[in-house]
């Protein structure tokens, strides 16, 4: 299974999140989302979650 990541350290931010979201793409998007609002004030949107997607990573696992 490939893995998905959301960083928010790489997205700038008055409190320097540090949080980071792994798992599957539709989860992570769904749970980044909802950090998103409820943390950043963020309105949830179709745009943010197409935000979100695009900067997700893949899990870079160890060899």
């Amino acid at each position: 299974m490939t893995r998905k990541v959301a960083d928010c350290r790489k997205f700038p931010s008055e409190m320097n999140c540090t949080l980071t979201i792994a798992g599957e793409e539709e989860e992570v998007v769904r749970a980044a989302s909802e950090h998103a609002v409820s943390v950043h004030s963020h309105t949830d949107s179709d745009e943010l979650r197409e935000q979100i997607r695009a900067g997700l990573e893949t899990e870079k696992v160890p060899a």
